[in-house]
């Protein structure tokens, strides 16, 4: 897969997965589950969830819970690839 189509394949996705109030602890099953079914998935971090930390620090958080990694990081959404 050629760069270009890699990233454009991750910019065409759309989150499936929002970490709120409950933490990063509350989606880590459903994003493993993902992650076996497809390639990348996207997750959006909504405000409750950030609260003084960055979108980068949850992201990186998440990874210590799953065999994935962080693909990109925009904004308050992170892309993971197993």
């Amino acid at each position: 897969m050629t760069d270009t189509s890699r990233k454009q394949r991750i910019h065409d996705l759309d989150a499936t997965l929002r970490v709120g109030k409950n933490g990063i602890e509350s989606v880590v099953d459903e994003l493993d589950s993902q992650l076996e079914e497809n390639e990348f998935v996207k997750v959006r971090f909504l405000r409750s969830a950030r609260g003084g930390t960055s979108s980068e620090e949850l992201a990186e958080k998440l990874t210590e819970h799953i065999n994935a990694e962080v693909v990109q990081v925009r904004g308050h959404t992170a892309v993971f690839e197993k």
